[in-house]
């Protein structure tokens, strides 16, 4: 999640100021306060149309309301945010949504259907980062004002150009990228028609559970609860300290002087596992660790030789030494916890099954091959331990190890044979992830998409069963239709599909309620209290 060094609390108003100095005298975190040590020197702006980063959505998702979201109290459920209530016409692209009454901005003013149009459109009309996600919908510069308007002052309605399921649009609305900004403030403060892109990197005009109090580059972000909110927070203020060294977070929260940490490694989280004041929990992510397999060489062409090659490698040997308590074993291209996940696991070491297979795909003695991956732990012991049990079966594996922008230019230019990696999904849906993982109905070198395209995946049947998934309106026919896919994509897919990352959260054991969800959308503060 997020971290880094010495406590800046970064405040506009004397009376904070004070707050933290006295803090700091006493080593000791006030108790309407929530101080978190983690790494956040990837944010860039605060904007929701803008961020895309990930400390910036975990925070932005604690600032700014959104007609929909999956709910801190039963992340599996997605709820109404803004909206009260919500209906889908019989053609599927038209959504009408009713405003909860009584909603104000930190301003004070009411907030209206206006201010929600206005927002979703904003996304569209500034395309940054985010507005991939709402292009998707059709929606785009030339057309987005006459899809997306406010009928009345609590009605907003929107349509769709697409065919796709309503249970993916709303997914797409829970997402950062659907926050509501507050028009007039954001206008308030234009430069150069910017719609207060500019001015909203690090001021808020939200609705949202909290309001942004300061944002300090590569020091520190605070936060203060907007009282106004529907459901209060039960923290009053929330400090996130730029601190990138994990045992230095590790020794501020044995110290007292932070309530949590984010981002400690193995060592640190063993060490606090003692800690009298101090408990580690760990919480499902949404990331996928794989291995590419290049259909584009004739060897891994052959399904037998990808079968082989998926029963030699020892996926609980792992999970249960070097990667314990940080990954769990996940054989699909779905992170448990997402919407219509299967636990699929067909496949464990079994040296002799696979040497079966490489027999009769006509490789008795088996063969030579390079695995690429990225320099960095635990990318590199994964890859010695692939290594090492594929020579089992008479593979020879030769591990080529390079920088992030070697690595991913060589996928990305299928220039590889074999590729460890991790992927993390854009939002939470299925789609997200089905529509890289098993999608590619163009397979020629000038027409780039991921994943399935990078490793010469090109299935006609598993394009039309991505695109019946997406496009099936009965969630519960939905959640049979990606059954199906899944595991065809687990095992005829050009993939090792292996893990699942678990987050690791390290907390004062007077802090309670927190419990982070699958993806940075669901990261919610307003829950936490301290005794």
């Amino acid at each position: 999640m997020l971290n880094r060094r010495t406590f800046m609390a970064a405040s506009g108003t004397t009376a904070l100021t004070s707050l933290l100095a006295q803090h700091e005298a006493q080593a000791a975190t006030p108790k309407d306060t929530i101080v978190i040590a983690s790494q956040i020197d990837d944010i860039i702006t605060l904007d929701p149309g803008e961020e895309y980063e990930v400390s910036g959505q975990i925070l932005v998702s604690n600032i700014y309301d959104r007609l929909v979201r999956y709910e801190a109290e039963d992340l599996t459920k997605l709820v109404g945010a803004m909206a009260q209530s919500w209906e889908v016409a019989k053609d599927n692209k038209t959504f009408t949504f009713k405003l909860r009454a009584g909603q104000k901005f930190e301003s004070g003013a009411a907030v209206t259907a206006e201010d929600v149009a206005w927002s979703l459109q904003r996304v569209v009309l500034m395309d940054k980062n985010p507005a991939f996600l709402f292009n998707q919908l059709g929606w785009k510069k030339d057309n987005v004002k006459d899809l997306v308007k406010a009928v009345d002052a609590s009605t907003l309605q929107f349509k769709i150009i697409e065919d796709f399921s309503p249970v993916m649009v709303l997914n797409l609305m829970a997402t950062t990228a659907g926050s509501v900004v507050e028009k007039k403030v954001a206008l308030a403060n234009e430069k150069n028609g910017d719609m207060g892109n500019d001015w909203l990197k690090t001021h808020s005009a939200t609705s949202g559970a909290y309001k942004l109090v300061s944002w300090k580059a590569n020091e520190s972000v605070t936060l203060e609860a907007n009282p106004a909110f529907h459901f209060p927070p039960k923290t009053k203020r929330v400090i996130v300290r730029h601190v990138p060294e994990p045992a230095t977070q590790r020794l501020l929260l044995e110290k007292g002087d932070v309530d949590m940490a984010w981002t400690l490694q193995a060592d640190q989280l063993k060490a606090l596992a003692t800690a009298k004041d101090v408990k580690v929990e760990t919480f499902a992510y949404s990331g996928t660790w794989y291995t590419n397999l290049n259909l584009g060489d004739e060897r891994l062409k052959n399904p037998k030789v990808r079968e082989a090659l998926r029963y030699l490698v020892d996926y609980d040997g792992m999970v249960n030494s070097f990667l314990k308590g940080a990954f769990i074993v996940n054989q699909t291209f779905l992170p448990k916890g997402f919407p219509s996940y299967i636990d699929y696991k067909p496949y464990k070491l079994d040296v002799a099954k696979a040497k079966a297979l490489l027999t009769e795909a006509g490789y008795p003695n088996g063969f030579e091959i390079k695995l690429q991956c990225k320099n960095a732990s635990p990318l590199t012991e994964i890859a010695q331990s692939m290594q090492q049990t594929m020579a089992m079966g008479g593979i020879k594996v030769n591990i080529v190890t390079g920088d992030a922008k070697q690595v991913i230019g060589d996928l990305r230019g299928r220039r590889h044979q074999m590729t460890l990696i991790s992927w993390t999904p854009d939002y939470l849906d299925p789609h997200t992830n089905a529509g890289v993982f098993a999608l590619n109905d163009d397979d020629a070198d000038d027409k780039p998409k991921p994943l399935a395209w990078r490793d010469h995946y090109f299935d006609p049947t598993s394009n039309a069963m991505t695109m019946a998934a997406v496009k099936e309106t009965d969630p519960k026919k939905r959640d049979v239709l990606y059954a199906e896919l899944i595991k065809r994509i687990t095992d005829q897919g050009p993939y090792i599909l292996m893990f699942q990352p678990l987050t690791p959260v390290a907390s004062r054991k007077n802090v309670n309620g927190y419990k982070p969800g699958i993806v940075e959308d669901t990261y919610f503060f307003r829950t936490i209290t301290k005794s």
